[in-house]
């Protein structure tokens, strides 16, 4: 089998929606990604009637395997935990306050 290579940069980013709520995702195109969640063709369902979107969070990454796994931790977090890391708050802080250890 062959494993697929993904290269380049990864971004995880979370977006607040129109109703004030968050999403997170991760990809490795930001601004297409960005403008297919506010066109509604191809952005998440979750994001298709909460728009307009906007880019509150981001962290980079160059491999996808680091971005697809915070991806995943950061969905776990909650609000609260979610609008530190939007206000400023350094990643590592807030995971370590939710008690996550990254590996």
């Amino acid at each position: 089998m062959n494993k697929i290579r993904r290269s380049g940069k990864f971004y995880v980013y979370i977006v607040e929606c129109g109703d004030n709520t968050f999403y997170t995702g991760y990809t490795n195109n930001l601004e297409k990604r960005l403008k297919e969640h506010n066109d509604g063709k191809r952005g998440a369902r979750y994001t298709r009637y909460k728009r307009p979107v906007k880019l509150v969070w981001e962290k980079e990454y160059r491999q996808f395997k680091p971005a697809f796994k915070l991806e995943k931790i950061i969905k776990q977090l909650t609000r609260s935990q979610k609008e530190s890391l939007v206000n400023g708050r350094r990643l590592d802080k807030v995971l370590l306050d939710a008690g996550i250890k990254r590996r």
